[in-house]
């Protein structure tokens, strides 16, 4: 039995006490005990991180099971291994021998194998004339039978270590995400409070996260971040019940709408029901319109833009040019599309709403654009100011100035769009 005897390791590595403990709790394996190595090496790659092993030694380690004959570790069958250095090398897909030997040091020093070192230090088997063995030399696998439950008892902490990080990191991102839209909820509505200070205290917590943080860390961040939301939405229902005492239902309805952080749509609640009316009276329109080049006939208050060839006037007068234009015109804008896409007016429209939120504009001001405008107008504008950004201070005063400007008939989209085509020709960048 090779764990009869206490051995002591060959050459100039001295013996320690760690050593001589190994091979103790080593010869007290049971002797009907066994294991399945794969499942056992399975649950070492679980509990790596609290036996002090990397990976590199994982696969010498690895490479070392797969010389044993047997899947069942089991004393009866024997549990010494004495593959040379360069098979060893061979089987951890051309790992340097060095590279070898110092992770076998480290399996040795972590307590998953012993040395049995032979007088000259060189590792084989003798074998009787049945060809049996008789002895062998080289490593021995019995501390991986002797610990096998507590290598189990560990890969079971750590994954149930790795779960509750999980669930922690879920419950964070939830509540980051339900701060931050809260909080652009209430900067969008314009509700009284110091939400700059707020956000700015959101971002010291996220910012103060280690990069490889600790559950009692998540456990720390996630506890001040519920507090954190806990305090907005208090403040949000402050100012929903003095609305209710007011009754101003439509504010309500719009506030608890733009909280949605999922649904681009519903950021516009009324887009969708308008976009099919505004379609209608498109339709009724064009019926009444004169033929392509006549003057149209000027409504007080709205003058009508005299039309040009490749356009179609829709709503407030304007006249809506092709997609492909405006996307060459304004390319910036296939970022915010659906997929990094824009394929049809719904997939730009959709991509405004998101614009229009990084952008700051309010949700009331990008609806009465589209109103004046008509939804595919208001769209385009949105694209515009978006190409033009580094130029325009605040986007939503411009855009409601526009607005203002169409409601009078003092405004064409046809210029603004023919500037930035002129302006981002040089680039040749290709419209998808």
């Amino acid at each position: 039995m090779e764990t009869g005897n206490v051995t002591t390791p060959f050459g100039r590595r001295s013996m320690t006490l760690g050593m001589l403990a190994n091979q103790v709790m080593a010869g007290e394996i049971k002797p009907d005990q066994s294991v399945d190595k794969w499942k056992l090496f399975r649950a070492l790659c679980e509990a790596k991180p609290l036996l002090g092993i990397g990976d590199r030694a994982l696969a010498v380690l690895n490479a070392l099971l797969s010389f044993y004959p047997k899947n069942e570790l089991a004393q009866e069958s024997g549990l010494i291994v004495f593959p040379s250095n360069i098979q060893l090398s061979l089987r951890t897909h051309g790992m340097a021998e060095q590279t070898v030997r110092r992770h076998l040091a480290a399996l040795v020093e972590a307590g998953l194998l012993l040395r049995k070192d032979s007088p000259n230090g060189k590792r084989y088997v003798r074998r009787d004339r049945a060809g049996e063995i008789n002895e062998a030399f080289g490593f021995s696998l019995a501390p991986l039978l002797a610990r096998a439950e507590e290598i189990e008892q560990l890969a079971a902490e750590v994954m149930a270590e790795r779960l509750h990080v999980q669930h922690l990191r879920e419950r964070i991102t939830l509540c980051r995400r339900d701060v931050a839209k809260l909080i652009e909820a209430a900067v969008e509505e314009q509700i009284p409070g110091d939400w700059q200070g707020l956000y700015g205290e959101f971002r010291d917590l996220i910012e103060g996260l280690p990069r490889s943080p600790t559950a009692a860390q998540l456990e720390l961040l996630l506890h001040e971040l519920e507090v954190l939301r806990a305090d907005i939405l208090n403040r949000l229902e402050t100012r929903i019940k003095s609305t209710k005492q007011r009754g101003n239902a439509n504010y309500i309805e719009r506030h608890i709408q733009n909280s949605n952080p999922e649904s681009t749509i519903e950021l516009e609640p009324s887009f969708e029901t308008k976009q099919g009316a505004m379609a209608e009276q498109d339709k009724g329109r064009e019926a009444e319109t004169p033929e392509e080049g006549r003057a149209e006939t000027t409504r007080p208050g709205r003058q009508e833009e005299s039309r040009q060839s490749g356009g179609r006037n829709d709503g407030g007068g304007l006249k809506s040019f092709p997609l492909g234009l405006v996307l060459q015109a304004c390319p910036e804008i296939l970022a915010y599309g659906p997929g990094g896409a824009i394929r049809n007016w719904r997939d730009l429209m959709t991509a405004a709403v998101a614009v229009r939120s990084m952008l700051g504009v309010s949700p009331s001001a990008y609806e009465e654009a589209a109103n004046v405008m008509g939804p595919e107008n208001a769209a385009t504008v949105m694209a515009c100011i978006l190409e033009r950004g580094g130029h325009i201070n605040s986007a939503g005063g411009y855009l409601r100035g526009l607005t203002r400007r169409s409601e009078k008939g003092e405004f064409a989209i046809g210029p603004m769009l023919m500037a930035l085509l002129r302006a981002n020709a040089p680039a040749g960048r290709k419209v998808g």
